[in-house]
């Protein structure tokens, strides 16, 4: 209580244990006329570097292939997971060994010999900042990956109800932005609307990579009968990643881009945004929202 009351005399916030990805500043606070120094708690954006290490002609290459502005933590999952997405790799055999090294701003993944890799693909020199993960690709040839296999038509099934508490739940897992307010989530959910796996980032498309590099390390069945729920909008690189290892619904409490919307209509995603408690929009795809949906009103 004294060290409480001590804090508060000397407009200080109590200082408790800091949780990785967060870095305490000192601040004025500045309410009309009245300015209070105090301590500010900051979600930390740091450079990390993803290389590869391949073998070609019976000889080691280490090649970097991505710069990403993320919040360290899970940084080997974010790895795995820019790695399924871009295409690079597609099964466990394919990957021998990651490692984050000892300067924690760069990870290397071992991948095994037999696996063949595109040098020229992988030529392009990639700057991902921490607000868009398809900046610095040089064309829109560059972002759109192969999605490896069609969704199942129709499933899993899931409650409008359902869709409306998704978000809350996943609010309710940011312990991230619970202190800092500056970070994007990204959350897997089964059908019973159970967590499964949840990130955070200061990139939305680094959180989607951590979530899924996890996820499919431990157990990469759940996608197809997984939703994914993200904290902002939806861009068109957040379907792409999602659809790369079979996530069949994302929604997301803001807007989609055209283009966002334009994949998810070519691969038959079902894809809901603006999602509240009681209203949300289904922008592609209603067959695997059962049929307890409201009818359509149509004010035309």
């Amino acid at each position: 209580m004294s060290q409480i009351l001590a804090a508060a005399c000397s407009n200080q916030i109590p200082q408790r244990e800091l949780i990785p990805g967060i870095r305490e500043f000192s601040i004025k606070k500045q309410q009309g006329t009245v300015a209070d120094v105090q301590t500010d708690r900051i979600a930390i954006e740091e450079p990390l570097e993803i290389r590869i290490v391949i073998t070609e002609k019976g000889k080691r290459k280490d090649r970097s292939i991505s710069i990403t502005m993320r919040t360290p933590g899970a940084d080997e999952h974010l790895a795995i997971g820019f790695l399924l997405s871009e295409g690079i790799i597609s099964r466990r055999e394919d990957v021998a060994r990651v490692r984050l090294c000892r300067s924690g701003s760069v990870v290397r993944v071992l991948l095994n010999d037999s696996l063949q890799v595109d040098l020229k693909r992988l030529q392009r020199h990639i700057f991902t900042s921490s607000s868009c993960g398809v900046c610095g690709k040089a064309s829109i040839d560059a972002v759109t990956v192969q999605i490896p296999a069609a969704l199942c038509t129709g499933y899993p099934h899931i409650s409008h109800e359902l869709i409306g508490q998704l978000p809350q739940r996943l609010r309710f897992s940011q312990i991230l932005f619970e202190q800092t307010g500056g970070l994007h989530a990204s959350g897997l959910f089964n059908s019973q609307g159970d967590l499964l796996s949840i990130a955070e980032d200061v990139g939305r498309h680094n959180a989607l990579d951590k979530v899924i590099g996890g996820q499919w390390l431990t157990d990469a069945a759940v996608f197809e009968n997984s939703i994914l729920v993200v904290s902002g909008r939806i861009s068109f690189e957040l379907v792409q990643k999602a659809l790369s290892v079979g996530i069949p619904i994302l929604i997301a409490v803001g807007a989609p881009s055209s283009l966002a919307v334009e994949l998810a209509q070519r691969h038959e995603m079902t894809l809901v945004g603006f999602t509240s408690r009681d209203r949300f929009n289904i922008y592609h795809d209603a067959s695997r929202i059962a049929s307890s949906v409201p009818s359509v009103i149509n004010h035309g």
